[in-house]
């Protein structure tokens, strides 16, 4: 089976109807990702390109504009969706529970669901032994936890052809890499089947600002854009948009207060269901059983 044939083309137009909880028109979900990078290694991103163009390791001020995020944003973006009562979705890379405790456990304690997101920050391609981090990640979680994560982000959205089989062999039901539509979708495994929950490289925080340098005030207006094209679809049929958010990036004191006004926004509507990963798969799967 060729890899794209395992999620079968489905015209959004030809979705059936299905009922979010409460007759909601639009399920909105927030993601919060909290990854580790090693500053022995090349960094996942730059915002400092190395003098002369030299690459330098260890790279101190790019880990530090990640490592500002771990100590810093976070608490920011903690406070702004704790205040408002937000569901969160939190992807760690699952050593974040034994490098960042202090993170991990006031997620925990927030009742944030733990979605899977690596061992550690970098392309699923790169791993030496992808079915052991996949392993390790899922007991990770849940030893820390008390519970396995249900739903996976891949770090940079990245999977190899066994990825999704790895993934549902350890017991992963919801996946978030592949940004295909507004709704979820099922994809074939050699293990059962995995669903798909809609993400965005679009309103993703790392997107507008850290890869197209878009100013501080960009991130509300093309979420709160978004937001209104989809909430207006939701009469016809549910919708489901994603809010993709890292502390290093939203997290900053010249864009946090964005980030509050787009939660402000999100929650001022009466027909906004917020969920988390798992929570929207399951009400898929149970209306797809209808």
């Amino acid at each position: 089976m060729a890899f794209t044939d395992r999620i079968p083309y489905q015209a959004q137009v030809d979705r059936p109807k299905l009922t979010l909880p409460g007759g909601k028109k639009l399920a909105v979900w927030v993601i919060l990702n909290v990854e580790e990078w090693h500053i022995e290694n090349a960094m996942p991103r730059t915002v400092l390109s190395p003098p002369m163009g030299q690459p330098l390791l260890p790279d101190v001020p790019n880990w530090s504009w990640h490592e500002y995020g771990m100590r810093a944003g976070f608490w920011r973006q903690f406070k702004a969706l704790t205040d408002r009562k937000i569901p969160v979705t939190l992807a760690l890379n699952a050593n974040v529970c034994n490098t960042y405790p202090r993170v991990a456990s006031a997620a925990l304690e927030a009742g944030f669901e733990f979605m899977g997101h690596g061992f550690v920050q970098g392309p699923m391609h790169r791993l030496e032994d992808q079915a052991d981090a996949i392993k390790r990640s899922v007991a990770t979680v849940a030893n820390f936890s008390g519970r396995p994560p249900r739903s996976w982000e891949s770090p940079g959205l990245t999977q190899t052809e066994e990825t999704l089989d790895l993934l549902r062999l350890n017991g992963i039901e919801y996946v978030a890499d592949w940004v295909i539509d507004d709704l979820p979708q099922d994809i074939a495994t050699a293990h059962g089947t995995i669903t798909t929950i809609p993400y965005s490289v679009e309103t993703n925080d790392i997107v507008i600002h850290a890869l197209q340098h878009l100013p501080s005030e960009q991130f509300l207006k093309r979420c709160t854009d978004q937001f209104d094209r989809l909430y207006l679809e939701g009469a016809e049929n549910a919708r489901v948009m994603a809010i993709s958010l890292h502390p290093y990036i939203t997290g900053v004191p010249h864009r946090i207060k964005y980030l509050e006004a787009l939660l402000d926004y999100v929650i001022g509507h009466e027909g906004v269901a917020l969920m988390t990963a798992s929570e929207i798969g399951d009400w898929y799967r149970a209306e797809m059983a209808k």
